[in-house]
């Protein structure tokens, strides 16, 4: 008998994820259990089929020219998804409906590319803007009302396989 083969959920990284996973340790306590949760993580990531957005390497190409490196090495071999008008237009609903703010931009990008490309769950470390109790019903219910199944958005804690 043939067994069946159970297709990997599909995550979309945010570019806090790749970030605090090869950024030297922090001194802050909750930066530093944060590191510590993205390299637990990222030890177990064969479970899941990843993916980013140009967004994503853009905001990994900022900054300190070696830490950039070190993050867009880390995205090397994940495949990027695709921008289009759904994408953009998403995006512009989430910023019109005052559910991201002017300044989320690159935020409403990665949940439109995330929810018009199928993924299961945006992972990231944005606490402000996306992985925030406060603002995640008003963001999948601006996905569901432009007909599009939200990721569920969470943090690399919230994402890891239960010990047994």
């Amino acid at each position: 008998m043939a067994s069946a083969t159970v297709a990997k959920s599909k995550v979309y990284l945010e570019t806090t994820i790749v970030s605090y996973l090869v950024s030297a340790p922090s001194a802050d306590l909750i930066q530093a259990a944060h590191q510590q949760a993205t390299r637990n993580w990222w030890a177990g990531r064969n479970r899941f089929e990843l993916f980013i957005s140009r967004a994503v390497v853009t905001e990994a190409g900022r900054g300190n020219p070696e830490a950039a490196t070190r993050r867009l090495e880390a995205l090397q071999g994940i495949p990027n998804l695709e921008f289009g008008r759904a994408v953009a237009a998403l995006a512009k609903r989430l910023m019109q409906s005052g559910t991201l703010p002017p300044k989320a931009r690159l935020d409403a990008a990665h949940v439109a590319v995330a929810a018009v490309n199928g993924m299961d769950y945006l992972l990231t470390w944005n606490l402000r803007h996306l992985a925030n109790a406060a603002l995640r019903g008003k963001i999948e219910g601006v996905c569901r009302d432009a007909g599009t199944i939200p990721p569920i958005i969470c943090t690399p804690e919230e994402l890891m396989e239960p010990k047994s």
